[in-house]
């Protein structure tokens, strides 16, 4: 039996026999090995993929090594985020200050590398020793011509959701300094799109279909001059609610712009982020139309392919362990399309409102989480005998050290998984996983089966790739 700490039980919730009493927003449990990351890490993850800015992190070489290509974000051009550059704060630093430091570096590398505009991020160091980046960043600003942007992202101020906000503040910052000339009404901005594998691509070619201009995505394949010139958007459109919301409240407070909440991942969610854009536009019938056109032919092709899948994966188990609930939302949603049942279900940034909904679209028994630690996910991942792990690079080694498949939905994967073409994507992955031979291997599966060495024996006969159901049957793929 594996306790859970009594400080972690009202962040726990079994919907049917709890009552929902849901703590969240809540400072991690000291020794509870969190999930979440430090306010540092919250403000790069968000701003990292503007392509053509300087980034650089005041503070010690290991803050900027630690966040180094932290999104794995894909540009179309510029690949200066690329880059990381730190001031290494040594011992004479912190003891007499790194302002003089840090100017002398910034004004080096914005001549060398041209940048269209910068971000300094304040580390934890930098709030005890008191430097202050703002003058800096004022005095190299009148000097470079270009932004300068300081990043109040001290470590020890909050959770992974402040370094949300300190990101949100900067970008605020830089909209509204651009011209709006020749924007189209009809606009759009994306936001807390992040185009980890070419997705805001994808994303910006449906909208282009439906006669809809983005006119900035912030931040992937983001551009220092698309952001400045965003409050000429008619809308904002946010995909990542946890990181973007606070922006689109701001935008909608100083600019008049109106947003909405959607996800790009599965068939609903993406359809109905085509169709609520459409409607906002209600007085252009022709944006609705393309919209329904585009949606129709889409789905044509893509729908009986998943019911193929469906067959073999009906019944399936699953446990959900993302970074914000919104995209757990999309996760259910989509995997009931193909009949696997979601058991366990959590989010490191959740809301208390975020939880309430996803108690409603879980089914009686399911477990929900806020902010957990290995040790929980594995006593519930056993409890529920899941079969498939969906998360981040944190959760990957649990996975396979439990003997189950794992579908990796965080920064670090290479597939897109937005969109239509997305959603085949995902699914694909979530049967090879799923369906692979070895997970008969593991410890918890070939115990119940007793006389493990027979089966061995028996599946060694496998033809491997030349494999087929009059060849063998004893390996699983049929």
């Amino acid at each position: 039996m594996i306790k859970v700490l009594e400080e972690r039980k009202n962040q726990i919730y079994t919907k049917g026999k709890d009552t929902f009493d849901f703590a969240c927003d809540k400072h991690s449990v000291a020794g509870s090995v969190s999930q979440r990351a430090c306010v540092f890490c919250g403000s790069r993850v968000v701003l990292y993929p503007i392509a053509d800015a300087l980034h650089i992190v005041h503070g010690p070489v290991g803050c900027a090594a630690y966040t180094w290509d932290i999104r794995g974000s894909l540009s179309s051009g510029p690949e200066l985020h690329r880059l990381s550059f730190s001031t290494d704060l040594r011992e004479n630093d912190i003891v007499f200050g790194g302002e003089k430091k840090l100017y002398s570096i910034l004004n080096e590398l914005i001549d060398k590398y041209k940048p269209k505009g910068v971000f300094v991020y304040a580390t934890c160091i930098i709030g005890i020793i008191g430097d202050d980046i703002d003058a800096v960043c004022r005095k190299l600003e009148k000097e470079k011509n270009i932004p300068v942007l300081s990043v109040h992202s001290e470590g020890f101020k909050g959770t992974k959701k402040d370094g949300y906000r300190a990101a949100c503040d900067a970008l605020l910052k830089l909209i509204g300094t651009g011209s709006t000339d020749n924007i189209s009404r009809f606009s759009i901005n994306i936001l807390g799109e992040f185009n980890l594998a070419g997705e805001a691509w994808m994303i910006k070619e449906y909208y282009r279909k439906i006669g809809i201009e983005v006119v900035s995505v912030m931040t992937g394949d983001g551009r220092i001059e698309d952001i400045k010139k965003a409050h000429g958007a008619s809308l904002n459109v946010v995909q990542c609610s946890g990181s973007m919301t606070g922006l689109a409240k701001s935008m909608k407070e100083k600019y008049g712009i109106p947003y909405i909440r959607v996800s790009y991942f599965g068939i609903e969610d993406m359809s109905k982020a085509l169709y609520d854009v459409a409607d906002h536009f209600s007085d252009n019938p022709e944006i609705l139309k393309k919209a329904k056109d585009l949606v129709t032919n889409e789905l044509s092709s893509l729908l009986p392919v998943l019911q193929k899948y469906r067959k073999t994966l009906s019944g399936k188990k699953a446990a959900i362990y993302v970074g914000g609930a919104f995209k757990a939302f999309s996760l259910i949603r989509a995997l009931k399309i193909v009949g696997i049942d979601v058991c366990v279900a959590g989010s490191q940034t959740g809301t208390k409102d975020d939880y309430a909904l996803l108690k409603d679209m879980c089914d009686e028994g399911t477990v929900i989480l806020d902010d957990s630690n290995p040790l929980e996910l594995s006593k519930y991942v056993l409890e529920k005998n899941i079969d498939l792990f969906i998360g981040g690079v944190k959760e990957r080694p649990l996975a396979y050290k439990l003997g189950i498949g794992f579908c990796d939905h965080n920064h670090e994967r290479k597939i897109s998984l937005a969109g239509y073409e997305g959603m085949l994507n995902f699914i694909r992955e979530v049967h090879a996983s799923i369906m692979s031979p070895v997970w008969k291997f593991a410890p918890r599966n070939s115990a119940s089966r007793g006389n493990t060495s027979s089966d061995a024996i028996q599946t060694s006969k496998c033809a491997g790739a030349d494999c087929s159901p009059e060849a063998c049957s004893s390996c699983g793929k049929f």
